[in-house]
């Protein structure tokens, strides 16, 4: 599933007792050699840490606490906007130093402890750069944790290359001995190919207990949340671990490649959700979606689409090639081919592009269509309606089943305020016209090619806005003597007189 549940039955096998999360984001991700904090680097439209978030949410804990540290202002204004949006409570406490991940939990349990809720129920620890974790795998360990009444659970899973990630060490009987950071592990130890996730369920009063005896000895000189394994062996308390058999789910991101990388891995898992759900993609290697996408059944994906965060597309519409929608409506049965669009509504059976630009406030409404290199913007383009060439529509209202004329620019702006422009329906107007806002072109008008329209026009009415032609004969010859132009008029001239008067000598 893509998305996690929103509620916590009992009827999978989790207990009821209250589940708390702690997500771990305070680290500086150096390795990214970013001015943004890692956590707020994006995957399919949204950050390391909403993926983290969405994630935990998915289980309905009762308490979710965010551990923060590096670019704490920039993380805690953007978990608070994701608050809103998710529609829960979102606690966030503050890391002062970066003192290892023992002594991030123990500043989430402070946090808990001020909520409320204490050390009662299940802890689960998360990460806020493992953005593939979901909400099925966590409720699988909740229920592996409580089915097997361990003190600890881990998340574990089993990899070809497991350099920088703490070895799962195993006893004689296969049970969890306990965890070996990868800087501290023995060349025997190294060779483990099962690794800690760093995702654990911890009864919650053995883990304030135990989080208070960490020690830092070892190569790092931090408290490691590793250490409470060996902690609840030595007290004779269950440890154990689930295997992750999906790997990806598991594997978190450090610097760029590994983002992109995940990127990748996020962008083929979306693209084969929404082939299932009936959408046909012609070139998956060369389309690449958001989470928040919507796509109904029967849409076409031509080679080279990108679809952003909240882009719907109606059924049998087709889109691209070669097309960025961010946050656009497409309609039943549209066409949207070579265009960039941005906060637009595109009716059904509209017709957009190539080479367009939609910005935000075009509405196009049924049938209508915005043709090669036009741009639009708070515009509503009416049904039937047809833009088709070479313009600008700017703060602009167009009726029904009127054309407008090729080179026709909506003149919005005059260096201080905007104006609207209205055009109604069954109007007709000429290429190169200058619609200088505000003005209105009622039903049924029409205006002339090469008009400059800066009054009402009535219905039924025909605008002509231009100046009189007139012909200076032999400018070039006198301004612009012996230039190829005069040679070739002069040549044109010549060429004219023989026709007229064949005894001429230009004959």
């Amino acid at each position: 599933m893509l998305e996690g549940a929103t509620a916590r039955p009992t009827s999978d096998g989790v207990s009821s007792e209250p589940v708390s999360t702690i997500v771990l984001a305070a680290g500086e991700g150096t390795r990214m050699r970013s001015a943004t904090p890692k956590v707020l680097h994006r995957l399919a439209g949204r950050t390391l840490i909403e993926h983290a978030v969405r994630a935990a949410a998915g289980i309905a804990p009762d308490e979710l606490a965010v551990v923060v540290g590096h670019g704490r202002q920039a993380v805690g204004e953007h978990l608070a906007d994701l608050a809103g949006r998710l529609d829960r409570t979102i606690s966030t406490v503050v890391q002062e130093q970066q003192l290892g991940t023992g002594d991030a939990v123990a500043c989430g349990m402070a946090q808990l402890a001020h909520s409320g809720t204490g050390a009662s129920g299940t802890v689960l620890v998360t990460y806020g750069d493992v953005p593939l974790l979901d909400a099925d795998t966590l409720r699988g360990l909740l229920a592996e944790h409580h089915g097997s009444g361990n003190a600890v659970t881990l998340l574990s899973a089993v990899v070809e290359d497991p350099a920088g990630y703490g070895r799962v060490v195993r006893d004689a009987d296969g049970g969890i001995a306990g965890i070996v950071e990868h800087k501290d592990a023995t060349t025997e130890q190294a060779a483990i190919q099962e690794i800690n996730s760093g995702v654990y369920a911890f009864d919650a009063a053995f883990l304030e207990d135990a989080l208070k005896r960490l020690s830092t000895g070892n190569a790092q000189g931090e408290l490691y949340l590793t250490d409470l394994v060996s902690i609840a062996r030595q007290d004779g308390l269950g440890a154990g671990t689930l295997v992750c058999t999906d790997t990806w789910l598991v594997e978190g991101v450090n610097d760029r490649v590994q983002l992109a990388r995940m990127g990748a891995e996020l962008n083929r898992r979306l693209l084969l959700h929404w082939m299932r759900q009936g959408v046909t993609i012609t070139d998956p290697n060369s389309v690449w979606l958001d989470c928040d996408v919507e796509l109904d059944r029967d849409v076409t994906l031509e080679p080279g689409v990108q679809l952003r965060a909240g882009t719907t597309v109606g059924t049998c519409a087709t889109i691209g090639p070669e097309t960025t929608l961010t946050a656009c409506t497409v309609g039943h049965g549209a066409t949207v081919m070579r265009t960039q669009g941005e906060e637009a509504e595109i009716g059904p059976g509209a017709s957009v592009g190539p080479f367009a630009f939609l910005r935000s406030g075009a509405r196009l409404d049924v049938d209508a269509k915005v043709g090669t290199f036009v741009e639009a913007k708070n515009a509503e383009i009416g049904s039937g309606s047809k833009v088709p060439h070479l313009s600008y529509v700017g703060d602009a209202t167009i009726g029904e089943h009127t054309n407008i004329g090729a080179a026709t620019v909506f003149v919005n702006y005059d260096g201080v305020a905007k104006h609207h422009t209205v055009i109604g329906s069954y109007s007709r107007t000429g290429a190169d016209n200058m619609f200088v806002a505000p003005v209105e072109v009622a039903d049924g008008a029409y205006t002339a090619a090469g008009s400059v329209i800066t009054q009402n026009v009535p219905p039924g009415a025909m605008a002509v806005a231009r100046g009189k032609q007139r012909n200076i004969e032999g400018w070039v010859a006198r301004r612009r003597p012996g230039t190829a132009a005069d040679q070739a008029a002069q040549r044109a001239l010549a060429e004219e007189e023989a026709i007229t008067d064949p005894t001429s000598d230009a004959s």
